[in-house]
């Protein structure tokens, strides 16, 4: 297995986290934007799409909280390991997380894909 540096990961730890602050922010305008054309339109067809990316957000909210949540599992996991032996922590290596890395990758993949499918949706009907 691979390891790195305590230092490393909760780097990458404290970028995701606030990746993931920006993500959920950009969910609020999304749900906004959402919100408005479903002011305006009452077509079966618009209302269906609406529907979708609704559920869509709800679904990448959650993706947003249970990743956090294994995000703050890990920075634990790095806490306990200091703990043992704070005597030069910053340079310890621990077990590396590339499952977590790697959700990281695919929750962005898919975000990107549902933004960029809203905002041809919102081009065609705004």
């Amino acid at each position: 297995m691979d390891t790195k540096p305590i230092s490393e990961l909760h780097a990458e730890h404290t970028e995701w986290l606030n990746k993931l602050d920006f993500y959920n922010d950009e969910l609020i305008m999304m749900r906004e934007r959402i919100q408005n054309v479903a002011a305006k339109n009452t077509g079966k067809d618009i209302l269906a799409k609406i529907e979708h990316f609704q559920n869509q957000i709800i679904v990448q909210r959650n993706n947003i909280d249970e990743f956090r949540h294994a995000i703050k599992d890990h920075e634990n996991y790095l806490e306990h390991r200091i703990d043992e032996n704070p005597v030069a922590s910053d340079h310890r290596k621990v077990h590396d997380h590339p499952k977590l890395r790697e959700t990281m990758e695919s929750f962005e993949k898919i975000f990107n894909g549902i933004r960029h499918e809203l905002n041809e949706f919102l081009a065609k009907v705004l």
